[in-house]
């Protein structure tokens, strides 16, 4: 793929992604409530445990071990970590803030000074080094108190504790953080409504009333949030965030055809449409109709989500997905989050997730195309094993060809027209994994000696890719 050197343009937003529920521990200090995040156990089996039959949303040490709880210990150590990406050249870094950090239960009337205060030390720390936070309003994390007794974003009330929430971190952090995302992946509900709604609906036949009653009650908080953080914060940009995967037909046949078509436009672009046109599309009536969904939608709701439209899209981007109308068993790509068939041109990660960097550039000019605001990509990654040497070195090749590739597609994107804002690597520094709940599924350009069974000793410990994408951003994105 050729690339013109120029593409990316002054100022461009170079960073690292992070989420707090994946790397900063601490889970009971500083007042901090219990939120999703902390009842999920380690292991490959943590999503479909928590959305089990008669799960009891309670820590169970003698059945479970909890990796959440310490993470990497960013709530200690972030100073130390925040060095270590100034010493990268980063310019912005995306980061979440724990709701019940702030509100522990999440239906307090005034928030948590002690959690205020810990991110103010972080911003300051970010500032110090000239790196601006790019913060994550809610990042699959919503407090248990709230799930467990209100039913999550299935329950009207939740919407004003949002906006009590979102309104106290607008007003305490005002001077110092200019970018905002109301809610991580939001479309992801679409697969996995229990980590960002809160409830797993155990009765298909009430799944999409209640998932998408959740949804309009997320796009009346996110609305309030917009407005509220433009009053409060006037020069602030805020946008929305969604996972994206361009959904490809498996073949020419026009039912196939359709059938990704009908696909792209529920997962891709259903919620985008809200955030960004002010509007529920048209596609989505149809839908609503076969599906029995009618939603209950107050006085004023469609004028507030009209009057609420974001700044800008946020997206996550790992894979494609390949799909056809009828499936056989043995043609399902398991290891892909979305779901979909094998896709016989792609290779696969260690985890089963297919890589296909030109699928970032065709995302681009479809998010671009269609809504012509500013983009920026704030996930995107390589999950993979990676071995420490002899002499304690961690030649990561795997995760700079996989990054190269898809900074060189962001690059055509910028040249196809596309107006792109930035881009924060996922897991800049090892994490937790949120599907999984492994440190071993390693993201970051800094090793963490942390183990899947819970020992370790913490040490950070730069890769040979810390290096590269160091030299990507002082060079911005001329020597790949």
């Amino acid at each position: 793929m050729e690339r013109n050197q120029q593409s990316f343009p002054e100022g461009f937003l170079w960073g690292g992604a992070t989420a707090a529920n994946q790397i900063e521990g601490g889970f009971r200090e500083g007042n901090k409530g219990l939120n999703i995040s902390d009842v999920l156990p380690g292991g490959k089996e943590r999503l479909k445990i928590l959305m089990s039959p008669g799960f009891n949303f309670e820590i169970d040490h003698e059945k479970y071990r909890y990796p959440n709880h310490e993470a990497i210990d960013f709530y200690h150590r972030y100073k130390e970590d925040i060095a270590l990406f100034a010493e990268m050249g980063f310019k912005v870094f995306r980061m979440s803030i724990a709701w019940t950090r702030i509100f522990p239960n999440g239906d307090e009337l005034e928030p948590n000074e002690a959690g205020l205060a810990f991110y103010d030390r972080v911003f300051d720390e970010l500032h110090k080094y000239g790196i601006e936070p790019v913060v994550t309003i809610s990042h699959y994390e919503m407090p248990l108190h709230l799930v467990k007794e209100y039913g999550g974003w299935r329950s009207r009330q939740v919407v004003t504790f949002f906006e009590r929430y979102a309104t106290a971190l607008f007003n305490r952090y005002k001077d110092k953080v200019k970018y905002w995302m109301t809610f991580n992946e939001i479309n992801g509900a679409l697969k996995m409504p229990i980590m960002s709604m809160g409830f797993s609906p155990q009765n298909e036949e009430v799944r999409y009333q209640q998932t998408f009653q959740a949804f309009h009650h997320q796009f009346v908080a996110s609305a309030i949030a917009v407005k509220a953080c433009k009053q409060i914060i006037p020069d602030a940009k805020i946008g929305c965030m969604i996972l994206f995967a361009p959904v490809y037909s498996y073949d020419s046949n026009p039912e196939n055809v359709l059938f990704a078509l009908k696909e792209e436009e529920l997962f891709n672009y259903f919620c985008a449409d809200v955030h960004v046109r002010g509007e529920y599309p048209a596609f989505i009536q149809r839908f609503f109709k076969e599906h029995s969904v009618e939603l209950e939608i107050q006085d004023g709701d469609l004028e507030l989500i009209k009057q609420g439209t974001v700044d800008y899209i946020g997206l996550s981007y790992y894979m494609s997905r390949t799909d056809k109308k009828v499936k056989a068993e043995e043609e399902k790509a398991n290891g892909n989050i979305v779901g979909g068939v094998k896709n016989p041109f792609l290779k696969a990660s260690d985890w089963g997730w297919e890589i296909d960097p030109v699928g970032l550039r065709i995302s681009l000019n479809r998010l671009y195309g269609r809504y012509q605001v500013p983009l920026f990509v704030v996930e995107n990654g390589l999950g993979a094993y990676d071995q420490v040497e002899e002499d304690g070195t961690i030649n990561d090749n795997h995760r700079i060809d996989y990054l190269r590739e898809h900074i060189k597609a962001m690059g055509e994107a910028i040249e196809d027209g596309v107006e792109l804002m930035g881009y924060t690597s996922w897991g800049c520094i090892d994490l937790v994994s949120m599907s999984t709940g492994q440190m071993s599924k390693r993201y970051g350009f800094i090793y963490v000696d942390k183990h899947d069974d819970g020992s370790g000793t913490l040490e950070r410990k730069p890769k040979k890719s810390y290096h590269w994408y160091k030299n990507v951003i002082a060079t911005n994105g001329e020597q790949l």
